[in-house]
C-alpha cells in the first residue's frame, strides 16, 4: 500500500487548483485525474468568463496550463480512476482501477458533477458544437440567434431568461403540460416576449451539419414530429455529482452533493474535504471550482498542521 501526505481525486478547476495550492505548501500532493482529465470544462470549446484572458481562452488550453503548473509546482499528477474507498475508523484510503491502494493523511475531493444529457447519438455528435449543458458558459456564443432549452425546472427556466438577454429566440422543449418551476420562475419566463415554451414536446434528434447544430426534431405527445431551427441546443435537466464512491463515510443532501461545514471544504470526515461541483449545487463556474480547490488545499494544509 503506498501512503502518502495529501492525495487529490479529480482533474478538474477544482482539482488541479487544489495541486498547486497543497504543492507550493509542501504537501507533495498526489492527484488522479479520473476518466475525465479537464472536468466539464473540456466539453466546451472557448471560455469567455475565467478571469484573466481578455479574449477568451481555449477550455482544453485553460485546464493544461492549470495542470502544467501544478506539475512544475511539484503535483505527482496521475492517469486513473478511483473505483473504491474506505473512509472508515480514521482510514483515508482509495483504491485505483480495482488494483493500488492509496492511503492518504489529507483526502481532498474534488470529483465534479455530470451533466444529465438526453442520451441521444447526434446529442453527443455536437456535443462542443451547439449542444450545451451550460448558457453561462457557452450563451455568449449565440447572441442574436435562436436557441433552444430542454427542460422545465427552476434550472431551466434561469438559463432560457439568461439566453433570452443575447438571443434574437428560445424555446423551451417541455415535456409536460406544466412547467416544474417555482410561480416566481414560472412568471418569469411567461413574460419575457423571446422565449416560447413547446409544450408536451420531447426531443427525437439535434440537427446539424459538419459546422455544428442547425436545428431539432421534436415529436409532441400526440405523435406528431416537426422541426425547428435554433444554432444552439441546451440541456438543463440537472446534474449529477460525483460523490457516489463517498456517500457511504461523508453527508450528502439529498441530491448527492457532499456537505460541508460552513464556509470552509471540511466534510463531516476529519481530514476529507470536498472541493468543486461535488458540493456546489448553484453556482457551477469554473472559476468558483478554482477558488473551492484553493479552500480545500488550505484547509487540508491546516488540518495536516494540526490547526
Amino acid at each position: 500500500m503506498e501512503k502518502v501526505r495529501c492525495l487529490i481525486i479529480g482533474g478538474g478547476p477544482a482539482g488541479y487548483t487544489a495541486a498547486i495550492y497543497a504543492a507550493r505548501a509542501a504537501l507533495s500532493p498526489v492527484l488522479y485525474e479520473g476518466n475525465e482529465p479537464g472536468g466539464q470544462l473540456t466539453t466546451t470549446t472557448m471560455v469567455e468568463n475565467f478571469p484573466g484572458f481578455e479574449g477568451g481562452v481555449d477550455a482544453n488550453e485553460l485546464m493544461s496550463a492549470m495542470r502544467a503548473q501544478a506539475v512544475r509546482l511539484g503535483a505527482d499528477i496521475r492517469r486513473g480512476v478511483v473505483t473504491s474507498a474506505d473512509l472508515s475508523d480514521g482510514k483515508h484510503q482509495v483504491t485505483i482501477g480495482n488494483k493500488e491502494t492509496i492511503e492518504a493523511d489529507a483526502l481532498i475531493i474534488a470529483t465534479g458533477a455530470s451533466a444529465k444529457y438526453l442520451g441521444l447519438p447526434s446529442e453527443r455528435k455536437f456535443r462542443g458544437l451547439g449542444v450545451s449543458a451550460c448558457a453561462t458558459c457557452d450563451g455568449f456564443f449565440y447572441r442574436k440567434k435562436d436557441v433552444a432549452v430542454v427542460g422545465g425546472g427552476d434550472t431551466a427556466c434561469e438559463e432560457a431568461s439568461y439566453l433570452a438577454g443575447l438571443c434574437r429566440k428560445v424555446y423551451m422543449i417541455v415535456r409536460r403540460d406544466v412547467l416544474r418551476a417555482s410561480k416566481a420562475m414560472q412568471q418569469r419566463v411567461m413574460q419575457t416576449p423571446n422565449i416560447e415554451i413547446l409544450w408536451n414536446c420531447q426531443t427525437q434528434e439535434v440537427l446539424g451539419d459538419e459546422f455544428g447544430v442547425t436545428g431539432a426534431r421534436l415529436q409532441r405527445n400526440d405523435g406528431e414530429v416537426f422541426d425547428i431551427d435554433v444554432d444552439g441546443f441546451f440541456l438543463a435537466i440537472g446534474h449529477h455529482p460525483n460523490s457516489d464512491l463517498f456517500k457511504e463515510w461523508v453527508s450528502v443532501d439529498e441530491a448527492g452533493y457532499i456537505i460541508t461545514e460552513g464556509k470552509s471544504s471540511r466534510t463531516c470526515v476529519p481530514g476529507v474535504f470536498a472541493a468543486g461541483d461535488v458540493q456546489d449545487p448553484t453556482y457551477r463556474q469554473a472559476v468558483n471550482a478554482a477558488a473551492s480547490g484553493c479552500r480545500a488545499a488550505l484547509d487540508a494544509e491546516k488540518y495536516l498542521m494540526g490547526i
